[in-house]
Parts: structure tokens; C-alpha cells; sequence
């Protein structure tokens, strides 16, 4: 697949088009904001007139939008892609969505014979930029191995999680486990802190002990343990809150659909709404290790 139509150029979807162009792709690209697309153009990007511009002509058309009724909108209806493009097309959708989104929008693709790919991501703007994502993908096995020729080139790890939707469910169960993760860790570093320990021995120590985690390994939310994080660069960049609470929702509103317990989870997205509401909603998703600080 050569000619390759890319929708939304956010913190995530630029750098996951960029990388594309690096490995020759003829790539499309479309965003409602103009200084998204003018980067990319300049690295040899097309740019389009409209998202039914993207997608006219192309081998396969990825999106990376902010919730599912943009991707509803996006692929749906008579002036949807679904209805635009060729039978031959391949959409794969990296949104992190509802999974009933992903499903509704596969079955309408699945209904005009175009295979459909729901592929969620994990590794952050890092994992963007650096082309070492992870796709959580829910699909046909057909689809997804179809997929793999354009995911391999943005990730360094693919997984066919089940049918349609199943990427969605998969993405929200590992967000739902990093949120809990992020704030035990926050809460157990100030705690050493309150307590008089160095934040960087106690990391080091717990690394590498029973409480080691992600993290602790990778996202240290401690400012100056860690040069390379947020955390260190005034919880700039990186997975911002408000993210973090949208997923929280998601997967409460899973739960709730299938009768599961997740109190932990329940937990977790009420700290998070509490700290985005206090005005950190923009602020990268370790910021939550300041709802914890001593103020005095």
C-alpha cells in the first residue's frame, strides 16, 4: 500500500504521518487545523481540500480523531468515506474510542465489503515520533494482517485483540491499569518524600523491587528524577488529563455496560476529574503526582 490518506494531525497523528513519508509513502493528509498540515506538507505531504479529498484515490486511509462521533461522522452516512471509497480501500481508525463506535462503523464497512480496522495506540507522542507505537487492533484477521504493512512502519508492536471493537476494549483496560499505576506511584513517592527520602533512590529502589512498575520505568511523574519526562519539563506534552478522564470514562461506561467491578478504576477517574477540574486538564496525566504534594 503506497498511497496512504491520513485525518487528524494532532500530537499523535502528525508525527504517526510523518513517519510514513520517511518510509516513501505517498501520503494525503487533512486537519481542521492548518499549522497540523503545513509540517508535513513540507516533508512531501499532500495536502487535501477536505476529508473526501484525502481519501479519493488511495490504497488505505488511517484517522486518529479526539471521540467517536467524530469518527461516526467521519466514515458514516451517504457523505461518509464508507460510501466514497472503493471496495479495495483499507480504513484503519486509531482513535481511542467506545468500542459500540467501532463496531457501528465496521458493520457499515463490512456491509459495502470494505475491510475495517479499529487499532487504538499505546506509547504516547514519544512512541509517535520515535515510530515505536504498540496497535491494539480489533478486526478480521484478513484486515489486520492487511494493516500490518502501514502499522509496522508507525509501531514496533501489533496485536489482533479480536473482532471489531476489541482493540477499543483492550485500549481502555490498559489505560484504566496506568491510570491506577500513576497514582499509587505519585502517592507512594510523596510519600517518601513527606517522609524524608530522595524521589530518585526511592524510584531506583522500587524499580526494582515488588512495586516496579511502567511508570516507574518510563514516566517517572516526580519532577527531576527523570530528565526525558513531562514531569521534569513542567508536565508539558505528552498525554494530557483531559485524555486521561475521556478513557476513564470509557472504560466506566464498559463496566458498567458489562456488570464488571472496577472500583479501582472508578477511583482512579474521580482523582482525575478532581485534578483536571482544578485546572490541569492540559497538563500531561502524571501532573495527577501534584494532587498528592504537600503545600506548605
Amino acid at each position: 500500500m503506497q498511497r496512504i490518506a491520513f485525518i487528524g494531525l494532532g500530537n499523535m497523528g502528525g508525527p504517526m504521518a510523518a513517519n510514513l513519508l520517511k518510509a516513501g509513502k505517498q501520503v494525503k493528509v487533512f486537519d481542521l487545523v492548518q499549522a497540523a498540515i503545513d509540517p508535513l506538507v513540507a516533508a512531501g505531504a499532500t495536502q487535501a481540500a477536505s476529508a473526501l479529498d484525502a481519501v479519493a484515490d488511495v490504497d488505505c486511509v488511517v484517522s486518529m480523531l479526539p471521540a467517536g462521533k467524530h469518527v461516526r461522522g467521519l466514515f458514516m452516512g451517504e457523505e461518509g468515506i464508507i460510501a466514497k471509497v472503493n471496495s479495495g480501500t483499507l480504513l484503519i481508525d486509531c482513535s481511542t474510542i467506545d468500542a459500540d463506535s467501532a463496531r457501528a462503523v465496521a458493520a457499515e464497512a463490512q456491509s459495502k465489503g470494505i475491510d475495517f480496522v479499529d487499532a487504538p495506540v499505546s506509547g504516547g507522542t514519544a512512541g509517535a515520533q520515535a515510530g515505536t507505537l504498540t496497535f491494539i487492533c480489533g478486526g478480521s484477521e484478513t484486515a489486520v494482517e492487511r494493516a500490518r504493512d502501514v502499522l509496522d512502519i508507525m509501531g514496533a508492536n501489533v496485536f489482533r485483540a479480536g473482532d471489531s471493537g476489541a482493540g477499543q476494549v483492550a485500549k481502555i483496560c490498559n489505560n484504566q491499569l496506568l491510570a491506577v499505576l500513576m497514582v499509587g506511584t505519585s502517592e507512594a513517592l510523596q510519600l517518601g518524600i513527606d517522609n524524608g527520602l530522595d524521589p530518585k533512590v526511592l524510584s531506583d529502589i522500587m524499580k526494582v523491587s515488588s512495586g516496579g512498575n511502567w511508570t516507574l520505568e518510563k514516566y517517572n511523574p516526580c519532577p527531576g528524577v527523570m530528565e526525558q519526562t513531562p514531569a521534569s519539563h513542567g508536565y508539558q506534552g505528552g498525554f494530557m488529563t483531559d485524555l486521561m478522564v475521556k478513557d476513564l470514562g470509557l472504560a466506566s461506561e464498559a463496566a458498567l455496560s458489562s456488570q464488571s467491578s472496577a472500583p479501582m478504576g472508578a477511583l482512579a477517574r474521580s482523582l482525575y476529574q478532581a485534578h483536571a477540574r482544578a485546572g490541569n486538564g492540559k497538563a500531561d496525566f502524571s501532573s495527577i503526582f501534584n494532587y498528592f504534594s504537600r503545600k506548605d
